[in-house]
């Protein structure tokens, strides 16, 4: 590529005790390309853009944008060489509005006040200039997320930025708001912008990037064209050996009904109401996936399903047994296996070693315990073939949990949840922030237990996911279902326009019979 230079690292190292997170890292990015940054968690990716934005400071290696050497403190110091990054969580004020938002930090005045309307015909250049479309006088929390994301990239645009670090950017959006995503991206390489494309999606990656560069454990591992390779050698580039990117299985078989559902609503955290009127059956031998973009009601629905949150209306059945708003533990008594949302808050006690969490949910029963006393040996030698069968990968089972990666904190909730008979299995967002290697093992896991008979309940943002394990999905837009449709029905574009809200009417929420 003959294009300038506008950004070169020169073997960076960066170490934190014990790690050592950027190993001699390099790479250049020109003007008005994409440059895609693929790794596995821990591969040194974060570090790296971290470095670049000035929060952190590399222990050796240099930096130079536009062809000077520089020296980044922080990220004002960033910011003032044309440096921006839109983090994967917005930062963003929500009562205020974008001008708002957008001004913050660099305030223009007239006098004692601001001048707001100067700002707000700035952004409507930007926007009209790159595509962007927001109106600069809305209120940030009224706004859907892609939008939002739109009002991240003008805050780097207002200020002057030539080179945007965009860290997971499609993390929580429909595949529409994807596509206006590439295609404000193409309007702003095509103007002279250079983006850094952090993913761990294959195929968008492969789609957007011009060039993609791949970390492994803190070195890089090769850059190479999205003409040259695929989905297949990006994965095993990242992990070091061959992966599985889909799982297969057989037909779905389906049993007699475990998990119904009918007329459910449920309040939040804040009062309002979350889950409106969700009625489903989950059958036995199959996986449900409930697709849609994070807080439509996801997380308060599955809290309901497992006695973690109060159900205002509606019922839950387990194997034809009432269990509304009764306690968790007599769901998992029915037979009731969960992978939480929030693996560390609510899946593991971090300070605790491997082998008590192993038994969190049957410490007090037999062989665990008697007459009230734990069996430490019993304890331990279970937790020792667990670790062993389910692949968990630590020095050993007195391990803290909170010491463990994010892959392996997983693996030892799915050896828990999956170690005993279980009738139906909630797995919610369990592959999240995973790298393609335990995404590959957990997908498999949960084939396994489906082929086994139990009913899977598959809650994910990740479309990918949805569709390449489910047997039926539904779809949730603000605490309703808009329909439920066989996999096979169920493409990535039908789906963008459920979880955006747009129903289709001939498409009514189907629950088939068990032979369906």
């Amino acid at each position: 590529m003959s294009a300038e230079v506008v950004l070169e690292v020169r073997n960076i190292t960066k170490t934190f005790p014990g790690v050592v997170a950027n190993d001699n890292v390099s790479l250049t990015l020109h003007r008005g390309e994409v440059l895609a940054l693929l790794g596995e968690n821990g591969a040194g990716k974060s570090t790296l853009m971290n470095i670049i934005y000035g929060l952190y400071h590399p222990d050796s290696g240099e930096i130079i944008v536009k062809g000077k050497k520089v020296q980044l403190g922080s990220p004002r110091e960033a910011i003032e060489h044309g440096i921006g990054m839109v983090h994967q969580h917005f930062m963003l004020v929500p009562v205020m509005s974008v001008v708002e938002n957008v001004m913050l930090g660099i305030e223009s005045t007239s006098g004692p006040f601001l001048n707001k309307r100067e700002a707000a015909e700035r952004i409507r250049q930007i926007s009209e200039q790159y595509g962007l479309k927001v109106d600069p006088y809305a209120i940030v929390e009224d706004l859907p997320v892609g939008v939002r994301q739109r009002v991240e990239i003008i805050k780097t645009l207002y200020r002057e930025a030539d080179i945007l670090i965009l860290d997971e950017p499609t993390a929580v959006l429909t595949p529409q708001e994807v596509d206006e995503l590439f295609e404000i991206i193409e309007a702003l390489t095509s103007q002279g912008k250079s983006v850094i494309f952090i993913s761990h999606k294959l195929k968008e990656v492969l789609t957007i990037a011009d060039r993609i560069t791949v970390l492994r454990r803190g070195k890089v591992v090769g850059t190479v064209r999205p003409e040259e390779t695929n989905e297949q050698q990006l994965a095993e580039m990242m992990v070091g050996r061959s992966v599985l990117l889909r799982v297969e299985k057989p037909p779905r078989d389906a049993g007699m009904p475990v998990l119904e559902v009918e007329d459910l609503w449920v309040r939040d955290d804040t009062g309002h109401m979350a889950v409106r009127g969700v009625s489903f059956t989950l059958y036995a031998g199959e996986i449900l996936g409930i697709a849609g973009v994070q807080g439509n009601g996801q997380t308060e629905l599955v809290k309901a399903l497992s006695g973690l949150k109060h159900v205002e209306k509606g019922h839950i059945r387990i194997a034809g047994q009432p269990v509304t708003n009764l306690s968790p533990r007599t769901f998992y008594e029915l037979g009731l296996g969960h992978v939480p949302e929030d693996r560390q808050h609510d899946g593991l006690i971090l300070s605790l070693p491997i082998k008590d969490n192993i038994i969190l949910n049957t410490y007090y029963k037999p062989p665990y315990s008697e007459n009230m006393v734990l069996k430490h040996d019993v304890i331990a030698e279970t937790a020792e073939r667990l670790v062993k069968e389910f692949d968990v990968r630590t020095p050993g089972i007195y391990t803290r949990a909170g010491a463990l990666s994010g892959g392996n904190q997983q693996k030892v909730i799915i050896a828990r949840e999956f170690s005993r008979p279980i009738r139906v299995l909630y797995a919610v967002q369990p592959t999240r922030g995973l790298d393609v290697g335990s995404i590959e093992y957990i997908h498999r896991r949960l084939v396994e237990k489906r082929n086994e008979g139990a009913a899977v309940l598959l809650v994910s943002t990740e479309l990918d996911e949805i569709l390449s394990l489910s047997d039926r999905v539904a779809v949730m837009y603000e605490g309703q279902i808009m329909a439920i449709l066989p996999v096979e029905e169920a493409t990535a574009e039908r789906l963008g326009l459920l979880m955006a809200g747009i129903r289709e009417e001939s498409t009514p929420p189907k629950t088939p019979a068990a032979n369906d």
